[in-house]
């Protein structure tokens, strides 16, 4: 079926008069009469028919007119869709770790509404831990996800956006407690708290670990950081966690990590692999125009 000829259908059915309807179709009163006539023996039916000066619809026109105007509104709509996303509008769907939720997410988010203000733009939030949102860029269950370094995976392009800093958390009554700084060496001998394996966070630092050739004996894993801190004020071991507010309301000292040398990052990935919309790569650029020197 002729698209352009379903809108002359559509038009003349509006109008009932092959003349005005030619000419706010900006076509000749022959071509829409051709047009009608090549839909009306590709149907087999009769569309239109004489009442006077004017046309009418056939009862089965009646009942195309209203299949033909859905037809028109889904294409043009799905059209303006396009458009739109070609202009950088549409969704932005985000996957992240969950301390990363907690502040930057949400104000690169709203800085970048605020830079367009004119284009309509909407966001999907997701948390969860590093592999699981990585598995959820693979499958394209996002657009742009914010984590660990993705370890093993080369399609993926990876992008460091923001550092963390690293802690050592012991109980108060801990015998490391009175203590400010500590090289890691010195923790060895005690149960550590671990996140889990998967977790790009452990990756980190059981390569701390592995730089001063010892390892501490696991006391627990669990996936939170926030549940490790929980723990370790509760007595269940020390742990190595990225510095966080809740730190400061928990019954913990905080100690400084002296050596060795670490560098934790965050990173903005995508997958090469994949279609990114032109939204999503203007936020991409705009979250690198704002991370110099990282």
């Amino acid at each position: 079926m002729n698209l352009d000829y379903l809108r002359y259908f559509v038009k003349l059915a509006e109008v009932r008069h092959y003349t005005k309807a030619a000419e706010q179709l900006c076509i000749s009163q022959p071509s829409l009469s051709h047009a009608i006539r090549q839909m009306e023996e590709e149907l087999g039916v009769p569309l239109f028919e004489k009442t006077g000066r004017n046309t009418a619809l056939t009862q089965f026109g009646e009942k195309f007119l209203d299949c033909a105007r859905r037809t028109l509104l889904t294409l043009d709509g799905g059209v303006e869709a396009l458009r739109r996303s070609a202009r950088g509008e549409g969704l932005i769907r985000l996957g992240f770790l969950r301390v990363l939720g907690i502040h930057y997410i949400p104000q690169m988010a709203a800085e970048f509404l605020s830079a367009n203000p004119d284009k309509n733009i909407r966001f999907s939030f997701h948390s969860g831990r590093t592999s699981e949102l990585l598995d959820g860029l693979e499958s394209q269950k996002f657009d742009l996800i914010f984590c660990s370094r993705p370890f093993g995976r080369p399609h993926l392009s990876a992008f460091p956006v923001r550092q963390q800093d690293l802690v050592l958390i012991v109980p108060r009554d801990h015998p490391l407690a009175d203590r400010r700084r500590i090289g890691l060496e010195e923790t060895v001998s005690y149960p550590m708290v671990c996140f889990s394996e998967g977790s790009g966070l452990r990756k980190v630092i059981d390569g701390l670990f592995e730089q001063i050739g010892a390892a501490p004996p696991v006391a627990c894993e669990t996936e939170e950081d926030q549940v490790i801190a929980g723990l370790v004020a509760r007595g269940f071991g020390i742990a190595v966690v990225p510095y966080m507010d809740l730190l400061l309301k928990l019954d913990l000292s905080i100690l400084e990590i002296q050596s060795p040398a670490y560098r934790w990052d965050f990173f903005m990935v995508r997958d090469s692999r994949a279609y990114l919309t032109p939204a999503a790569q203007n936020f991409q650029r705009f979250i690198l125009d704002r991370t110099p020197g990282v």
